[in-house]
């Protein structure tokens, strides 16, 4: 029973990364196998085929008989593995209700106003430095759409525009590695009690300003960023901002950056100040007033069902499915072990790898060709080391930059493929070599200093 369960999760892995050929939303596998996984594991643990392991490392065996105990243990490791990953989901809600308020006021229009110039080079150490920052406050995803848009009212030229949608994935990559709130997976760790807040930001921001600078500064000798930009882009009317632009940037950002420190102060879990922050941003975007001859009618323009609206659910429940999934593994015992399945995988690649940077690089370059979130939440079940250990901030580090080497290889570089069609050879053959340069450059960093 134990292959079969883990057979479901090589298919629906498969599944998961040849979500293009398939022409599959991702999510969808990823629902199933996680129902299928715990189905398996329901079955095969009341029928006294296997056991189970929970997060204190708590064995329960029906095989010796049915206890009330025994259901209790099962049923709580279900339940622990169910309320982690909700704590990982009501946090992303927050924090992308939040952005798309923003977005509803044209808050964003305000950073857009701010770049003129039209010296290609200068440009893209504007655009660099923009992503590094922003993706660190916003998470990397949402800092490239923000940026992508920018670009299109900047640079009318299809082809210049593709190396400057291209390099943001790579700088907005290495901007979110070093924010708890900048990836999912870094999220993942510090809700997790990986990582905190302190400690990911002083072991990883050296490191992620070289993965964004080196490869930046590279591609600032290429011939596609000399000269300056051929035309100036046309007007665009809908792109100015409101009244109440200014106010909801602010605050939208400042509501998102007070969530360390509101854990810090009340060492509560991270999505309850992200809980706040929505609310009182809720509340603003109700009473303020974002035009002017503003009048009821409009008003429902800028609720925030709208925002809510506009909220991708099926990225929120592929991160339910893979970590509920990941999950199952994690609570299955090897017969014969006494450990989970992923801690043995662990012990396995210690003992076929003796060092242990190694596998993390390699863990960074396999995010590039599988989706991070999954093998995050993996080595968060495969490794028990104390929270801000070396390893932890290492992982954090290459699964969020080591995504950036194709194009498919991270949320960020998924957005800027689907808003600019940019071509996966094009990506591969132009980029991939400096997101490689600069992945390498910042483990080699990391190692020294860590």
């Amino acid at each position: 029973m134990a292959a079969i369960i883990i057979v479901i999760f090589i298919v629906g892995y498969l599944s998961i990364t040849l979500e293009h050929p398939l022409k599959l939303d991702k999510t969808v596998p990823a629902l199933i196998m996680a129902s299928l996984m715990w189905a398996v594991l329901a079955v095969a643990f009341h029928s006294g085929l296997i056991t189970v392991i929970d997060t204190h490392n708590h064995i329960y065996d029906a095989s010796a008989g049915y206890t009330e105990e025994v259901e209790e243990g099962f049923v709580s490791t279900l339940l622990h593995h169910l309320g982690k990953t909700a704590e990982i989901l009501v946090f992303l809600i927050g924090a992308m209700t939040i952005v798309e308020i923003i977005d509803l006021h044209k808050g964003f229009q305000i950073l857009k106003d701010y770049v003129k110039t039209r010296n290609k080079k200068k440009l893209l150490w504007i655009i660099g430095i923009l992503a590094f920052i922003l993706s660190a406050i916003i998470d990397n995803l949402t800092a490239t759409i923000v940026l992508i848009t920018l670009l299109r009212k900047l640079i009318p030229n299809k082809e210049t525009r593709l190396w400057y949608a291209a390099m943001i994935v790579i700088t907005a990559n290495a901007g979110g590695a070093w924010s708890p709130i900048g990836d999912v997976t870094t999220t993942m760790l510090w809700i997790g009690k990986k990582v905190t807040t302190g400690g990911l930001i002083s072991k990883l921001v050296i490191p992620s300003i070289v993965c964004m600078v080196v490869p930046t500064l590279i591609a600032s000798y290429l011939p596609a960023f000399r000269g300056e930009i051929e035309a100036d882009p046309p007007d665009d009317k809908d792109s100015k901002r409101l009244l109440s632009s200014k106010t909801m940037l602010f605050l939208g950002l400042g509501g998102i950056v007070s969530v360390p420190i509101f854990k810090t102060v009340t060492h509560l879990p991270p999505y309850l100040g992200m809980m706040l922050a929505l609310g009182v941003v809720w509340m603003v975007s109700e009473y303020i007033t974002p035009e002017k001859n503003y009048t009821q009618d409009r008003k429902d323009a800028y609720r925030t069902h709208h925002a809510l609206a506009r909220i991708e659910m099926s990225s929120i429940l592929f991160f339910l499915g893979i970590l509920m999934a990941v999950g199952a593994l994690e609570s299955l015992v090897i017969a014969g072990t006494g450990v989970g399945t992923l801690r043995y995988v662990a012990e396995g690649l210690d003992a076929a790898i003796p060092n242990q940077d190694l596998v993390i690089m390699m863990l960074g370059v396999a995010s590039a060709i599988i989706d991070n979130v999954p093998l995050v939440a993996a080595s968060m079940g495969m490794y028990d080391f104390p929270i801000d250990d070396y390893l932890w901030h290492f992982i954090a580090f290459s699964a969020g930059t080591g995504g950036s080497m194709l194009i498919i290889g991270s949320a960020a570089g998924v957005a800027a493929m689907g808003m600019e069609r940019i071509d996966f050879i094009w990506y591969l053959r132009k980029i991939s070599w400096l997101a490689m340069i600069g992945f390498v450059a910042g483990s080699v960093v990391y190692v020294i200093i860590g």
